[in-house]
């Protein structure tokens, strides 16, 4: 019921066309049919005909498509690869989140001795990813994938691996917990995907938790970068010297400097890549209009 009309379906006790819609002959004054939706016998027979034909079109085009003789093995190998990272991340989360109510602020600094191995396989791991994109069996943007596995990793070997004297600091505990935080969501959700399953509160968590999380996670790289700056000016690691004609010796400080800038650059990248996701995965479904 609307402002406007009074809308009635009446069901029909045969399946058959009427030859007219009212018993009388004479069609009331206050009766008006609605031609856009009017149908008859020789209507219905060629929309259905339609439909099986949108049918059959349909099926030659899935038959013609080359089935994937190895799909099976893939989902399993893609399945086997995010579990064994996310149990890998989940161990660091707890770990550090056990020793976080235990100690306290003491559990700070000494997180790269306690969780830094298990942190290294699975940033050593995440390589794998680039190859995945890079030989078609995942589907995603290579600058994104590249830009975070070579950050973290350069991040974790170099600038916090490299020296004694940057294990020690706090910000390794946060950048370890926020990379963590990501991962334990991420890969869940990958996980799912793999054996064809949809979480709504999980994809919601996986495409929204990196609004907060990812900028605390650059900063906390640039905090560790500005950290390291001074240390290895100081002890000259990883210096190196330009070879003839220029002859002039470069320290890695000046490397972490011109990292620190293209860590904010990247930044751009990888947030129009994230959000471009949001917005396909959570966004509002376009709608057919007819």
């Amino acid at each position: 019921m609307t402002q406007r009309q009074l809308n009635i379906t009446v069901m029909k006790k045969e399946s058959q066309w009427w030859e007219r819609l009212t018993k009388q002959e004479k069609r009331p004054l206050f009766l008006a049919p609605d031609f856009d939706r009017w149908l008859d016998e020789s209507d219905a027979e060629m929309e259905l005909k339609a439909k099986v034909e949108e049918r059959i079109n349909k099926i030659n085009i899935e038959n013609r498509i080359p089935k994937d003789p190895f799909r099976h093995l893939k989902r399993g190998y893609l399945f086997m690869y995010n579990l064994v990272q996310f149990l890998g991340f989940s161990w660091i989360f707890v770990n550090m989140t056990v020793r976080l109510f235990m100690l306290g602020k003491d559990s700070f600094f000494d997180t790269f001795h306690t969780t830094g191995d298990m942190m290294y396989f699975c940033q050593r791991l995440a390589f794998v990813e680039i190859v995945n994109v890079l030989i078609g069996l995942v589907r995603t943007p290579l600058a994104p994938v590249l830009l975070q596995t070579c950050g973290r990793n350069f991040v974790l070997f170099i600038v916090l691996g490299g020296t004694e004297e940057m294990q020690n600091k706090a910000v390794v505990f946060f950048i370890f917990y926020i990379w963590t935080m990501i991962e334990i969501f991420r890969y869940p959700f990958y996980i799912l995907v793999c054996i064809d399953i949809e979480w709504k509160i999980l994809t919601w968590i996986r495409y929204s938790i990196w609004i907060p999380l990812y900028p605390l996670g650059v900063l906390a790289e640039a905090v560790s970068l500005i950290q390291a700056i001074p240390v290895f000016s100081s002890t000259g690691r990883f210096s190196f010297t330009v070879p003839y004609p220029l002859n002039i010796t470069v320290p890695f400080s000046v490397v972490l400097q011109l990292y620190l800038v293209l860590l904010f650059l990247g930044v751009f990248v990888n947030f129009r890549h994230l959000y471009k996701q949001r917005k396909r995965h959570l966004g509002p479904k376009k709608r057919k209009v007819h």
